[in-house]
């Protein structure tokens, strides 16, 4: 490492915790470069999954959480960044492009990409114990300071409206044949996958969730525990927003969604993206219209709450290789566009 210019071992370092990343179906939808002063990141439109996913939202907003996660490993390691988003409008794939300049890392940047590797996603029903108000104004804060809207659905009537949203997402997806053989494919993983939902993260099937209808992934062998009646009271649920929904806007979502989720599980909260109310046109409309009130595009959901203590510790999520996602600066990533 020079007094300028990461190493590679450094870069390779924060890529590698990049990939911890949430992303749809743990595709892993994204390809890193590196240079000698800088990283690139590109969609993988090979790994979109179309069913679920047929405008590519999720895949881009999986590619900002990426995005999120490696500044923050820069960050730790002693590196600032500078990033731009969509350096080159002739190649949308290309979307961003990430300077790391010389910066003295605090105990915060430490402390919050140490939940990098402790951040799942938690499928399970959660408990009673409410979340204190002051832990969500800390989402809000980490999501507004990555350029996004974060909003607490806490009145009555408008959390049942977007349950209900999140339960027609759902049966219309489920109904869909395509929706079914791909989310198939992706789930029921083993232990020595490296991409898609492990089936030890998943629920059993036929699990009740009380209120709120979670994506079934078939194959699922988590069992269990003693939750309670009053679980889904205590559990918020937050609807991400932008101004606009370009490429730009739904990568800074994902940044955004990064930093919130790394927040919550600094303050030891369960957390779980929900993208299955945006991803059919009617359910999204009415979240931008009854939730939102038409303020912003809704980009994502995120529910939280605490896990029982009698939860278990759930496995981390397969990933692909770094040397399956990293190539040198120049190499062709063209890959799969649509």
């Amino acid at each position: 490492m020079s007094a300028i210019h990461p190493d590679r071992d450094t870069l390779l370092s924060a890529v590698e915790l990049a990939t911890k990343a949430p992303s749809v179906h743990n595709t892993q939808p994204w390809l890193w470069q590196l240079g000698d002063r800088s990283v690139h990141l590109y969609a993988d439109w090979e790994r979109q999954v179309p069913a679920t996913d047929p405008d590519g939202r999720d895949l881009v907003v999986s590619c900002g959480a990426a995005l999120h996660h490696l500044r923050v490993a820069l960050r730790a390691s002693g590196w600032q960044t500078t990033v731009h988003r969509l350096p080159n409008p002739a190649y949308p794939d290309h979307l961003a492009s990430i300077e790391p300049h010389r910066h003295a890392p605090t105990d915060d940047d430490v402390m919050i990409a140490g939940t990098i590797l402790r951040r799942r996603s938690d499928r399970r029903p959660l408990s009673s114990w409410p979340v204190p108000p002051g832990h969500v104004d800390r989402m809000v804060a980490a999501a507004a300071k990555a350029g996004a809207l974060l909003v607490p659905v806490t009145e009555s009537v408008t959390r049942a409206k977007l349950v209900a949203a999140i339960a027609e997402a759902n049966r219309q997806q489920e109904n869909d044949p395509n929706y079914a053989m791909e989310i198939a494919e992706w789930s029921g993983r083993g232990p020595f996958a490296t991409d898609g939902v492990l089936a030890a993260s998943s629920p059993a099937p036929g699990l009740a969730h009380s209120t709120i209808v979670m994506r079934t992934f078939p194959g699922g062998t988590l069992p269990p525990y003693l939750g309670d009646r009053d679980a889904e009271e205590a559990t918020v649920l937050l609807a991400l927003a932008t101004a606009g929904d370009d490429t730009v806007s739904r990568l800074r979502a994902g940044e955004a969604a990064s930093a919130a989720l790394l927040t919550a599980t600094e303050l030891g909260l369960a957390t779980c993206p929900l993208s299955q109310a945006l991803e059919v046109a009617g359910s999204r409309t009415m979240v931008a219209s009854e939730v939102l009130e038409d303020a912003g595009r809704p980009q994502l959901l995120i529910r939280v709450g605490w896990a029982p203590t009698t939860a278990g510790r759930l496995p981390s999520s397969p990933r692909r290789r770094v040397a399956e996602v990293v190539s040198e600066l120049g190499a062709d990533t063209r890959k799969g566009r649509r």
